[in-house]
């Protein structure tokens, strides 16, 4: 049992599930989260906004939402606007930054407007000239919908001849498409837990693919954490992600992706303000790599909910 005051944090509503394309995560994480608060006292309740109506949550005399949505619908502000009209503490970031940083496009612009690196990017339409797209960008590069998540609709283009597919399997998902820039080098994920940065890992994919598949259904990719990286530049690393996620406004949790380049300069991919609490999830495994478990993660992010 916990040494928390589980008693003060009321009754506890567990969102997961949804209507997104994350859906199939977002029950794993969500189940997850919810044996853990139970199993640590708390007065814990399964709630899928896709098979209820979200007001029920204050008919119903709930204290706070533990928020273990993905993609749109739950992380993208919509959820978090509602739950302040009913005035029901939530936890991780707030409304803005919620949908600054579902929005892959708009995140890119914030950072890069405070000289944060990024990589390059073009917006695609369907009138793009895809060969001048791929000679701006060179080869390969990665063609993703703006406003999703888990790689969802994301495809590695290798060839200018296959942009144009990429694009409509992208705009499949959402109308506002990237394409960006490949950096090649290491793979990193940096979480964060208040404002405390976790340690970074360092994610081995099979021939480099961290898709949906390997991200949560294949044991094939290789998650390093430690991270290996020198002391001073993974502190370097740190302090860029913590200063990319406040430029957002993230509070609570969150997690960066990044890839370290061949030269040692780190370049910001997206940032996500409900990352995947399942079995493969990166969050839990950063944070017990500094001694704290499953349980006391979701403890200490349901206490962080707030309003506002």
């Amino acid at each position: 049992m916990s040494t928390h005051d589980t008693a003060a944090l009321g009754k506890v509503a567990v969102l997961f599930g949804g209507a997104s394309a994350e859906r199939e995560i977002s029950i794993m994480s969500g189940s997850a989260v919810l044996a853990a608060l139970k199993e640590q006292g708390v007065d814990a309740h399964a709630f899928d906004p896709a098979e209820r109506d979200l007001w029920e949550l204050k008919r119903d005399g709930y204290d706070r939402a533990f928020i273990a949505l993905h993609g749109r619908g739950g992380e993208d502000g919509t959820l978090q606007g509602a739950l302040e009209c009913m005035g029901i503490p939530y936890t991780g970031s707030g409304v803005m930054a919620s949908a600054i940083g579902m929005d892959k496009w708009r995140t890119k612009m914030v950072w890069l407007s405070a000289g944060l690196p990024t990589p390059r990017y073009k917006l695609l339409h369907a009138g793009s000239d895809f060969a001048a797209v791929a000679n701006d960008l060179g080869l390969p590069l990665f063609v993703k919908p703006a406003r999703e998540g888990s790689s969802v609709g994301a495809t590695k283009v290798t060839r200018a001849e296959d942009l144009a597919a990429a694009y409509e399997k992208a705009a499949r998902c959402d109308p506002l498409v990237l394409a960006e820039q490949f950096i090649a080098g290491r793979e990193l994920t940096a979480p964060f837990l208040g404002d405390m940065a976790l340690p970074l890992i360092r994610i081995e994919a099979p021939q480099g693919n961290y898709d949906y598949q390997n991200k949560y259904f294949t044991d094939d990719v290789k998650y390093h954490c430690p991270s290996g990286l020198d002391a001073d530049l993974e502190q370097e690393i740190q302090e860029l992600v913590m200063r990319a996620a406040r430029l957002i406004d993230c509070r609570g949790w969150g997690r960066a992706d990044l890839m370290l380049d061949d030269a040692g300069r780190p370049w910001l991919l997206e940032i996500n303000t409900s990352p995947g609490m399942t079995s493969h999830s990166l969050v839990p495994m950063a944070a017990r790599a500094v001694g704290i478990e499953f349980g006391e993660l979701c403890l200490r992010i349901l206490e962080s909910a707030r309003l506002g």
